[in-house]
Order: C-alpha cells, then sequence, then structure tokens
C-alpha cells in the first residue's frame, strides 16, 4: 500500500515540475495522473498551474509579435553579420 500512495501521489515541488514540463513536452500517462490526483488534492498548486498558464501564453505573444513586427531580410542580415564577426560563416 506504502509503494501504491508513493506511485500515485506527489510533492509540490514535483508536481510545478510537471506543470512546466508539460508546457515543453508531453508528459506520460503516469506523470498525468500523478498531477492530476495531486491537483485535486492541492488548490496551491492548481492555481499555480493557472497562473503558469497565463505567464506562458504571455511569453508566446511577446515573442510571436517580436517576430511580427521584425524585418525577416533585416534579421537574416544581422545575423550573418554576427556570424562573420565571429568566424563562423
Amino acid at each position: 500500500m506504502k509503494k501504491l500512495m508513493h506511485l500515485l501521489f506527489l510533492s509540490c515541488l514535483k508536481a510545478t515540475e510537471l506543470i512546466e514540463k508539460k508546457f515543453h513536452i508531453p508528459l506520460s500517462i503516469k506523470e498525468n495522473l500523478q498531477l492530476k490526483i495531486h491537483k485535486l488534492m492541492c488548490d496551491a498548486c492548481s492555481a499555480y498551474e493557472k497562473q503558469s498558464t497565463i505567464l506562458e501564453k504571455g511569453i508566446e505573444l511577446h515573442h510571436k509579435k517580436q517576430f511580427d513586427n521584425q524585418d525577416i531580410e533585416q534579421v537574416k542580415k544581422q545575423i550573418i553579420s554576427k556570424l562573420k564577426q565571429t568566424g563562423n560563416y
């Protein structure tokens, strides 16, 4: 029984790691189950996930807007220039 409890229940530290991980890498079935069970019992981690989701979306929009507003040809020229400066071109 103790081993089953250890498999199903996470610490808040591990839960927050999984929350952050799922933004970049799909979680395994076991990790998804563990995280869902933890969030059912932990209001703090549920709130953390909501806040992290908002931050991730904001960062994504910022990066997208940043690249949409720049001239792609100008960015290419800057990259080539920096490569030439470092001797990697």
